[in-house]
């Protein structure tokens, strides 16, 4: 079967690690559902989750088509409070630089200085 990024799939869970989920998508393709991915919460034991032999859906993250493998989450199917609030990995958050860090320090600093001098800015 041909799997895209995207794409809503049926597998069976084969095992379970600490850090997540083994899924056989067919005969030739397995999958991985990392912790992180379980839940939107903090999973402690994965198995409160899905156990071995359980035939679950699950959406397919990534897939590497030379080794038939997949990152599956089955938390992108279930979103609770975190709705929109994530954004893609491997993407910086986008931030006015004038606005924050050390510009806006140094921006600022010639006014704190002045009124400092003059007794202006003390409590």
């Amino acid at each position: 079967m041909q799997y895209r990024i995207g794409q809503t799939v049926e597998g069976k869970v084969t095992g379970i690690q600490p850090y997540g989920a083994f899924v056989m998508l067919d005969r030739q393709t397995c999958g991985l559902i990392h912790i992180s991915e379980i839940s939107d919460g903090y999973v402690r034991d994965i198995s409160r989750y899905v156990k071995v032999g359980d035939t679950i859906t699950v959406k397919i993250i990534d897939f590497d088509s030379a080794a038939n493998q997949a990152r599956l989450s089955l938390k992108a199917l279930h979103r609770t409070h975190s709705r929109g609030r994530r954004r893609p990995m491997n993407r910086k958050a986008e931030l006015p630089v004038s606005h924050i860090g050390f510009s806006s320090i140094a921006g600022m600093m010639k006014q704190w200085v002045t009124e400092s001098e003059k007794g202006e800015g003390q409590l």
